[in-house]
């Protein structure tokens, strides 16, 4: 990342004599220790908290918040880990009520939404389905790509990833190349959940561990494919998890600097395995906890330029009070959004431009569309004046 003008905190709004010596970390662009980090998780001090993050985030940003013209596609639900997932609402098995796979045409039918919509990403991601394999995915990008020229392919978790060169029998460097020349431009985040091995074990049995998780991201960010990475949180993981989490995605971090953007992912309790096990339906995380998270993430993943809010699982009113709370980046349009859904998120399936300024404009901040990489596609003053912009970064 460039250099950054150094935050300057106001130390008046933080009553939390704790957060103090980290306040003077930032201020000095000092990295944080995972002490630190477990000191942020833990301080009563929200709106302090939420301070630190501003005032970093404001130094590397300004007032500007970024979203995408995207839509989500997910062309299979049928899954492998349908049993062994137990956080997922959106599994199936082959011949379970509900299970579905997209045929070529039905991918396309879906994706021409995109003519009316000026939609620029496709985000693509669906279940580890025996008969989805990577034939399947590099015809549908070949034919996305033919039919849609100008928009960008974002699919395929680290997960996906693993379960396609399994099937194909190649190696994951073989896969991603495949992939990417038929049309893969950018990898999302998902499949991380949390790292740790006792997580995991309880909540993604037989999921990719957190380590071949990183390496599939690594083997995508030698190759000069872009990636997001995500923490799934508010589920049986401990702040010191949350810690470790962080801590190896930053390291990932300074050896590739592939990484877009950090998006934690707050994690819905109905319909599945675990939410009833934890005696949680209905009840999401907090709304503390999803700020603190977001927070969090801005401080100590120094080194990965944007923080994402995503409306779809926190509420819009929820996302735009995180605009002061270190985030600079906004989930998008959507169009239809299926994953979060099926776990009882009570949002919209999509957004419109016009609620997506407005939620924008009302915490203060400057709306800017974006590509998939980050460059400026054009701004929108307070009046809803547009300006084209050049590729500069955002």
């Amino acid at each position: 990342m460039p250099a950054v003008p150094s935050p300057v905190v106001d130390r008046r709004r933080l009553s939390d004599p704790a957060l103090a010596p980290i306040a003077d970390k930032i201020e000095r662009g000092e990295r944080l220790t995972a002490g630190d980090g477990v000191t942020l998780f833990r301080t009563p001090d929200l709106l302090g908290l939420g301070t630190l993050a501003d005032a970093r985030n404001r130094a590397l940003h300004g007032h500007r918040v970024t979203f995408a013209a995207n839509q989500h596609i997910n062309p299979t639900n049928i899954c492998i880990l349908r049993k062994t997932c137990v956080f997922c609402s959106y599994a199936r098995l082959p011949k379970e009520d509900g299970a579905y796979r997209y045929t070529l045409d039905q991918v396309l039918a879906e994706s021409d939404e995109a003519n009316s919509t000026l939609t620029r990403e496709f985000h693509i991601v669906g279940g580890l389905d025996m008969q989805a394999g990577l034939d399947y995915y590099t015809e549908m990008f070949r034919a996305l790509k033919r039919r849609h020229p100008h928009v960008h392919i974002k699919a395929l978790t680290a997960v996906e990833i693993a379960h396609l060169a399994r099937l194909a029998r190649l190696s994951i460097r073989d896969t991603l190349v495949a992939l990417r020349e038929a049309g893969l431009d950018t990898m999302p985040g998902g499949g991380a959940e949390v790292f740790s091995p006792g997580v995991r074990a309880t909540i993604a049995d037989k999921k990719l561990a957190g380590d071949e998780w990183i390496a599939v991201h690594r083997q995508a960010h030698e190759l000069g494919i872009r990636t997001n990475c995500t923490m799934l949180y508010g589920h049986v993981e401990t702040i010191e998890d949350r810690i470790h989490h962080l801590s190896m995605l930053r390291d990932l971090q300074s050896e590739t600097g592939g990484f877009l953007a950090y998006i934690p992912l707050a994690y819905h309790p109905d319909n599945n395995e675990l939410g009833e096990t934890l005696h949680r339906t209905g009840t999401a995380t907090s709304a503390f906890d999803d700020l603190r998270n977001l927070a969090v993430g801005r401080l100590y993943l120094d080194n990965i330029p944007h923080v994402k809010t995503h409306w779809v699982m926190v509420t819009p009113f929820l996302s735009q009070t995180a605009l002061h709370f270190g985030v600079d980046d906004m989930e998008g349009t959507m169009v239809r959004e299926k994953v979060y859904h099926e776990a009882g998120a009570h949002t919209a399936q999509a957004m419109a431009l016009d609620g997506l300024l407005r939620l924008i404009r009302g915490a203060g901040k400057q709306p800017v569309e974006r590509d998939s990489l980050y460059h400026v596609v054009r701004t929108f003053d307070a009046d809803g004046a547009t300006a084209a912009a050049g590729p500069q970064a955002a």
